[in-house]
């Protein structure tokens, strides 16, 4: 018989199931998305970096929720490949995107042995995504531009995403957890029990 941590962390495919679908809604707004990111653009110089935050949103809302290895990167792949069915102004890239900033999320969760689910752990993967998105870039010429550029540019973008990553996901999944959406996702923790027993 496995260890208890070892069967609460075995994806199932309830979780891989859910985990896609999540995928999928989030593949949808990313494509609405660029809308909000095209007019952010001209409002002051890089600003557009503040909405890019929601692209790395869906691995560790999905984490959050199902809380198992895995779900993270899973999360990010298929929104990715949605958005880019869908007619992604990135085409084809999107996907090498949402695959690298899926990778670097995932890490986050990794490195705490999957035992964090905070919105502070959430945060530090979508800067890990941020990270990874500007590896990609440098692929691109980002690297010729001025320092102050890419100083402002990155420094936008890791603030958002901390923001949409980490607070907004975090906000989100509680919000779902208070209606008790997610019991029929994962088990009800000792505090559930606890409520229940006052």
């Amino acid at each position: 018989m496995l260890p208890e941590q070892q069967r609460s962390n075995k994806l199932k495919f309830t979780d891989i199931l859910i985990t896609v679908m999540i995928g999928v809604v989030f593949g949808v707004i990313f494509k609405m998305w660029e809308s909000v990111y095209s007019l952010a653009k001209p409002l002051f110089p890089q600003a557009g970096q503040l909405t890019y935050g929601m692209w790395f949103m869906a691995g560790p809302f999905a984490y959050l929720v199902i809380r198992k290895p895995g779900v993270c990167f899973l999360a990010s792949l298929a929104a990715a490949n949605l958005s880019a069915i869908l007619g992604s102004a990135w085409g084809l890239e999107t996907i090498v995107y949402g695959c690298v900033q899926g990778l670097a999320a995932e890490l986050a969760f990794a490195l705490t042995g999957y035992r964090k689910h905070s919105i502070v752990i959430a945060g530090i993967a979508g800067i890990l995504s941020a990270v990874g998105s500007f590896i990609i870039d440098l692929g691109y010429g980002y690297a010729d531009y001025e320092t102050w550029v890419l100083v402002l540019k990155y420094g936008l973008r890791v603030i958002s995403a901390f923001i949409f990553a980490g607070v907004f996901a975090g906000l989100l999944v509680r919000a779902l957890e208070a209606t008790g959406v997610t019991k029929s996702i994962r088990p009800v923790s000792k505090d559930d029990y606890a409520v229940l027993n006052q």
